[in-house]
């Protein structure tokens, strides 16, 4: 069901988004900011992930492509047929390839990344129409409380650089 706006979110996406925002909150443990990610076959998480970039110095780290990577292992297969990421923040434009080269079908985010999202704020890579493979995209579940952790986060990153050294 794709979607060009929001939409009423159904139960198992919002209990599946809560699931992606519990692993946002562990990355703010190492200081990474904090986007969580899970990926759900036949109503069961199999992979989850959160932003490590600061943790692992790796630019890549991003929660989806962490998540991304853990399924297929868990899968033994790249091709994640049949799964569903969810993403508390709207996947960037590597993040968004790598769900059509793993042939998602499909993406449920939280908050919307006009700044650099790539399923349809700045671009949308996950259904263009010349790549081979489309993502069906649900945006919008629990998107206050998704975009909340992100601004409190970036807040509190903008008054430690204020502060006068002690």
């Amino acid at each position: 069901m794709k979607t060009a706006g929001k939409e009423r979110a159904s139960l198992p996406d919002v209990r599946y988004m809560r699931n992606a925002l519990a692993s946002a909150r562990r990355a703010l443990a190492h200081g990474d900011v904090p986007v969580g990610a899970a990926v759900v076959k036949d109503g069961i998480v199999i992979a989850r992930g959160r932003n490590a970039r600061e943790r692992d110095s790796d630019p890549t780290a991003h929660a989806e492509i962490v998540a991304i990577r853990r399924a297929a292992r868990r899968l033994g297969s790249w091709r994640l047929s049949g799964c569903t990421l969810y993403v508390t923040l709207e996947p960037c434009a590597m993040c968004a390839g790598a769900m059509v080269l793993a042939r998602l079908p499909r993406l449920v985010y939280g908050a919307s990344d006009p700044k650099a999202g790539f399923a349809g704020s700045r671009g949308d890579v996950v259904r263009h129409p010349r790549l081979n493979h489309r993502v069906d995209v649900t945006k919008g579940v629990l998107a206050a409380e998704c975009g909340r952790i992100l601004v409190e986060f970036f807040r509190e990153r903008r008054a430690e650089k204020t502060r006068p050294p002690r």
